[in-house]
């Protein structure tokens, strides 16, 4: 069985071929027979677990099995504490509530890459970080949730999903990876070794 990480950079589709000569996962992972557990949209960057194991790739994409993800997300705006215990609690969604959530307010990551264009910057907007952990795995969820209670998402990192992380991996790069452990607790993502 193979198992593989890759920090897929912005723009980036989370596929292997394209029609349109868009960037792929080919073009960074030149690995065959793997396939993505999981989608990261075009605009989001960060961890994509590609496996040739079906079962597993059911595991860790299958909302059913409620596989943690965490996420860095730069948002528009100062989140209030309101802001931040609705997205802890859920939040309506057109296609229904949202299961409660882990979300706080974090200091930007100092060891996080720049974007490939950079995003809008407007200097009389501020912006934050937000970590978000959800079970789901709903089409541009984190997105949605942030923009539901008023927070437009600027730039979206997907850091965690299980127990694997992005750690040590600049956007682009790729390593082989153990299977999950089933012990412990995720590491913080803005504590650095």
């Amino acid at each position: 069985m193979q198992l593989i990480l890759v920090n897929k950079p912005y723009d980036m589709l989370c596929q292997f071929t394209d029609g349109a000569g868009r960037a792929t996962l080919a073009d960074v992972v030149p690995v065959k027979g793997v396939y993505p557990a999981g989608r990261l949209d075009r605009d989001s960057e960060g961890l994509v677990i590609l496996t040739d194991d079906g079962r597993l790739q059911a595991r860790i994409a299958d909302p059913k099995h409620k596989m943690e993800k965490t996420y860095l997300a730069q948002v528009e705006g100062t989140p209030s504490a309101d802001q931040i215990a609705q997205l802890a609690a859920g939040v309506a969604l057109k296609d229904g509530p949202t299961l409660p959530a882990r979300a706080r307010q974090i200091e930007a990551p100092n060891w996080l890459w720049p974007r490939v264009p950079p995003i809008r910057a407007r200097k009389t907007v501020p912006d934050a970080w937000i970590e978000l952990t959800i079970r789901e795995g709903r089409n541009r969820q984190v997105r949605r949730m942030c923009a539901a209670v008023g927070l437009p998402c600027l730039r979206l990192i997907r850091w965690r999903v299980g127990d694997w992380t992005l750690e040590g991996l600049a956007p682009g790069e790729w390593r082989k990876a153990p299977l999950p452990a089933t012990q412990g607790k995720p590491r913080d993502p803005l504590r650095r070794a």
